[in-house]
């Protein structure tokens, strides 16, 4: 263990690699348990089992999923745009991960800082990386060659440039009263009171936009079953499905993460400083606080999923430039007001 110390604390790449991959294995793990999660969730809602046979409680029922894409025949339709048919799951996926890389999940392990690169620009990572999600849902729409697709990828580009604004516009209020745009030090601000307590018209609103950007009931117009077969996905099967259908649960994992760090105190535990106890508990406990936190944005996003109606185009598109962009604008004012008058 000393020369495994050594051999880390001598080469920061090592480090870096070694969280990359951890931050990675855990989200395609806690991937395929949500969409366990979601399956047993759903069925409890509608009075029935859900998947419970593979395995003690169906635990082992990702593994047969996984398993059941991998062995599917992987079709190529004759009318398609091969190279972006086949690019597009790979370009929704990618960003997916990438997103997460400067969210801070705890505070210091062994002196390391629990995040892949904490930088000062921390947030316009996250925005900058989460738009470039849409572009792999476009492309499929697009290179589908097919109407049904082709319409869900409109749909998605137009929703997710109308609910970008609005969700950057929210987050403005949290850097104005904290002073900076690294989400380490967003988190230390909190240690008092959280965000959310400050900017509740901030977190509501970046709450509902990010329902949008991951296509989620009621918002997942992009592949509303009743109009458009599955949207931009329709032609898709075998693994480049499961990329879409992980893309979007990576999404929704980045998304509560984001909501922890920038309105709920991150890795901070309420009502108890956990910096009195020594520092390897201390972080292992901040990692368990803010996993736990997580969870209950996870679960709010698969309880929405299954108790509200879709929208309507027409009022998704109203709500997003008519409600949240000069809700977005009046919460910048106020907080602009409240700063000048404590100074």
């Amino acid at each position: 263990m000393t020369d495994l110390g050594s051999f880390l604390s001598a080469n920061p790449w090592a480090v870096a690699l070694l969280k990359i991959a951890v931050v990675i294995g855990c989200m395609l793990g806690v991937i395929a348990y949500t969409v366990l999660a979601e399956r047993r969730i759903c069925a409890f809602i509608q009075d029935r089992l859900g998947p419970n046979r593979v395995g003690p409680f169906g635990l082992f029922q990702p593994i047969a999923d996984g398993m059941k894409f991998l062995f599917k025949e992987n079709v190529l339709p004759a009318h398609v745009n091969k190279l972006y048919y086949i690019l597009a799951p790979t370009i929704a996926m990618i960003p997916a991960l990438l997103a997460f890389a400067v969210i801070p999940f705890g505070s210091r392990l062994h002196g390391e800082p629990m995040v892949i690169a904490d930088l000062n620009v921390g947030v316009l990572w996250v925005f900058s990386i989460a738009s470039l999600g849409v572009y792999g849902i476009v492309l499929a729409g697009w290179a589908s060659n097919s109407k049904y697709p082709f319409l869900g990828g409109i749909r998605s580009s137009a929703q997710m440039i109308s609910y970008e604004i609005a969700m950057g516009m929210s987050v403005i209020g949290v850097f104005m009263l904290v002073g900076s745009l690294n989400l380490t030090r967003v988190v230390e601000y909190q240690s008092g009171l959280w965000l959310f307590f400050k900017q509740p018209l901030g977190f509501l609103i970046f709450m509902v936009a990010a329902f949008a950007e991951t296509n989620r009931l009621p918002f997942d117009l992009p592949e509303s079953e009743q109009e458009l077969v599955s949207g931009y996905h329709t032609e898709y099967g075998s693994m480049k499905f499961a990329l879409f259908f992980l893309a979007e649960y990576a999404n929704l994992i980045t998304a509560s993460a984001l909501m922890v760090t920038l309105f709920f105190g991150g890795w901070q535990a309420p009502f108890f400083d956990l910096s009195r106890l020594s520092p390897c508990v201390a972080g292992v406990l901040h990692i368990i606080c803010f996993a736990f936190k997580m969870l209950i944005f996870m679960l709010l996003f698969i309880w929405t999923r299954w108790m509200l109606p879709r929208f309507r185009y027409d009022q998704l598109m109203d709500l997003g430039w008519k409600v949240f962009v000069p809700l977005a604008l009046l919460n910048i004012l106020i907080t602009g007001l409240v700063i000048a008058f404590q100074t």
